[in-house]
């Protein structure tokens, strides 16, 4: 398993994708064995996730400089040097520390997970050299419309796009219209594109239920959380602060009953820049990282989660969705009604949602999910919606791909 997001990094919801499959896999029988890279090139770590890798697990760690904290000078360095990500030196070592693992451990099947798309030139390269079956993890698409900005890196994703999609024996994607613009994309490779969704650990879940502080974050006002990371532009709150600013010029709200909590969100500046200029600072928590079992007992004690998804990512659902699911929660969404993430919340039969890019409507949608008559069943996701939401069940349809590559591999 070629992954770059694993323990203990800090900072990314990325690295339950992997962690999760790599504790359920043992029990489908399959042993994963994973490289990624070492400690150093994380910006953060934190050792609250280190202890819920598997005991046994093999984990080997390659050299990876980031170009921006090892490779500047002056705080610049060379845009080569970040082609296709800042992490591009993690290659080198890492075909070199694979090929090792391949020589001793004989493995059935490779598998490397984006977004960090060096792991697919890892992968590639490891499948170019042992001939194994190779499982390249989009999760969300690559090079898309406007996607990287700078041309240069968008032909970097390109050629690692059509690289990964010619050479893996499967490319699996996060959400249903991923999978779909990838088979229409290349459609001689539409029959190796299918789906494997994210989810939520029902495991870790229930500790943090036992363990969780019952009282509201904040007594006597209603608390919407945003757990995660807030990106200028594909997760741009500017609209949600305005609709703030319209309710409160009109005397609808107060900060002595509204907050409006931000965990994690690395745009902390973003944040208090747009709060002061629309006079709302006072409704605003911008808070640090916490570690993961904090945050989802945060999300437990809150009164209501916040989604933030823009239409240039119609084709991506946003991992912390599924948590939100099982958290049963009220929920806030602002998102594009066509788009996947609203596909996900009507089929959980959640409809408090409006455009992430209309502050009237977000003004409107707000009251509606503190009123204190609201009906809590048109906000948290219905029963049947969590169940399916499973990382174990997820975990099952990765096996079953797998037992199906192995199958192939031992016939010929």
């Amino acid at each position: 398993m070629v992954a770059f997001h694993f323990p203990p990094l800090a900072g990314s919801s990325g690295i339950q994708r992997t962690l999760r499959f790599a504790q359920h896999l043992p029990m489908l029988g399959w042993q994963p064995l994973v490289l990624t890279a070492r400690t150093t090139a994380y910006e953060r770590t934190s050792d609250d996730l280190s202890q819920e890798i598997p005991s046994g697990s093999i984990v080997r760690r390659a050299l990876a400089l980031d170009a921006a904290r090892h490779l500047a000078i002056g705080g610049r360095y060379f845009g080569a040097m970040a082609r296709p990500d800042r992490w591009a030196s993690w290659k080198f070592d890492a075909v070199r520390v694979g090929m090792k693992m391949i020589k001793e451990f004989r493995p059935d099947v490779l598998w490397s997970t984006y977004p960090i798309a060096t792991a697919h030139l890892i992968g590639a390269e490891l499948q170019r050299r042992s001939g194994l079956p190779w499982v390249a993890d989009f999760r969300d698409p690559m090079a898309q419309n406007g996607y990287p900005e700078d041309p240069l890196t968008w032909h970097a994703f390109k050629r690692i796009e059509t690289l990964a999609i010619s050479k893996a024996a499967r490319c699996t994607f996060t959400t249903p219209s991923a999978s779909k613009e990838y088979q229409q994309r290349y459609p001689e490779a539409a029959h190796r594109i299918s789906l494997l969704e994210n989810g939520y650990d029902e495991e870790t879940f229930s500790r943090a239920e036992a363990s969780a502080d019952k009282t509201p974050l904040n007594p006597g006002a209603f608390t919407l959380l945003h757990s995660g990371i807030v990106y200028p532009s594909e997760r741009d709150p500017t609209q949600l602060i305005q609709a703030l600013a319209l309710l409160h010029k009109a005397g609808r709200i107060h900060p002595d009953r509204l907050k409006l909590r931000f965990r994690a969100a690395v745009a902390e500046d973003m944040l208090h820049r747009l709060a002061i200029e629309n006079g709302v600072s006072a409704y605003l928590q911008v808070l640090p990282a916490v570690p993961y079992q904090q945050a989802l007992s945060e999300m437990l004690r809150a009164d209501g989660l916040l989604i933030l998804q823009a239409r240039n990512c119609n084709a991506q659902i946003p991992a912390k969705l599924y948590e939100y699911l099982r958290a049963r929660r009220p929920l806030v969404c602002l998102t594009d009604p066509e788009g996947d993430t609203a596909a996900t919340l009507f089929a959980a039969d959640i409809r408090t949602l409006a455009p992430l890019d209309d502050a009237s409507k977000i003004a409107d949608l707000l009251l509606s999910v503190v009123a204190p008559n609201l009906d809590p069943l048109l906000s948290m996701a219905s029963q049947q919606a969590v169940e399916e939401s499973s990382r174990k069940g997820r975990t099952a349809i990765l096996a079953k791909l797998l037992d199906d590559l192995a199958h192939q591999g031992a016939s010929k």
